[in-house]
């Protein structure tokens, strides 16, 4: 299967974390990602201890928010995590989520606008690009037109940051407001809502949500529990949308490892 599978994980300690990183590594997963909130470890020493006792498995913060960091800053750290990872970082970065305008109070940063939000990060991917040797790749987050039309323009790679509902027509016209921005053969991501009955636990827990109840609104995120109906379905959005990386979040590790099993 020509599909990439990256999983969303983060440290409760220093030994789970060794244990998990080189779990997923030796599962078949090709990129390891980690949150960015106030609420989580910072991604960029954690990804840098991961590095260290990884090989191949790619490393990704999912995503940081260009505004709660200076441009230097970004820079910087972009640079010490291709350094200490030998080249196998991907720099995942977005404009902010709404949420996220109370972490920028409490870390002293200015949020600002969309527009001067998007500003920030077209110009801390441009200096990434400029001052970073070798450049990684740079997986912007977009999910309103405006964002996806910027990314068009800058991105590697664009995470569809659709909401858990989101169905296959709207993740469809994503894609194609992205196409109409760029001639660039642009890839996408899209990450894993739930797989048989099962949620991650804050759908559950924090929204209320049911796999039923997505289910039946026709949500692309949930998958059948069959590795070859999954199969089917990333296959051909593969091939319509060019969404050719599906990203895991670690609760549903479990539920997930027949499809690895699968594909190898």
């Amino acid at each position: 299967m020509s599909m990439n599978f990256g999983i969303v994980l983060s440290p409760r300690s220093g030994t789970d974390w060794v244990r998990a990183v080189q779990g997923a590594e030796q599962q078949g997963y090709r990129t390891i990602l980690m949150p960015d909130t106030l609420n989580t470890p910072s991604p960029f020493p954690a990804l840098a201890a991961a590095a260290a006792v990884t090989t191949t498995v790619r490393l990704r913060p999912n995503v940081i928010a260009a505004p709660l960091r200076t441009i230097a800053t970004t820079v910087r750290e972009t640079a010490a995590l291709q350094l200490l990872s030998d080249g196998r970082f991907e720099l995942g970065i977005g404009s902010g989520r709404p949420e996220a305008r109370s972490e920028a109070d409490r870390l002293g940063m200015s949020w600002g606008s969309a527009s001067e939000r998007r500003g920030i990060l077209a110009a801390a991917v441009a200096a990434v690009r400029a001052q970073v040797d070798p450049t990684p790749p740079i997986v912007v987050a977009a999910n309103s037109p405006r964002m996806l039309a910027a990314a068009a323009e800058f991105a590697d790679r664009i995470l569809l940051a659709a909401s858990p509902q989101a169905t296959e027509e709207q993740l469809a016209e994503m894609v194609r407001v992205v196409r109409d921005n760029t001639d660039r053969d642009i890839r996408f991501t899209h990450q894993l809502v739930g797989i048989g009955d099962r949620l991650p636990y804050w759908l559950g827990t924090h929204l209320g949500l049911t796999a039923d109840q997505l289910r039946a609104d026709g949500a692309a995120g949930v998958l059948d529990s069959d590795p070859a109906a999954i199969v089917d379905v990333l296959e051909s959005r593969r091939e319509k949308y060019g969404i050719d990386e599906l990203v895991v979040p670690g609760d549903l590790a479990r539920d997930f490892a027949p499809m690895l099993t699968h594909t190898r």
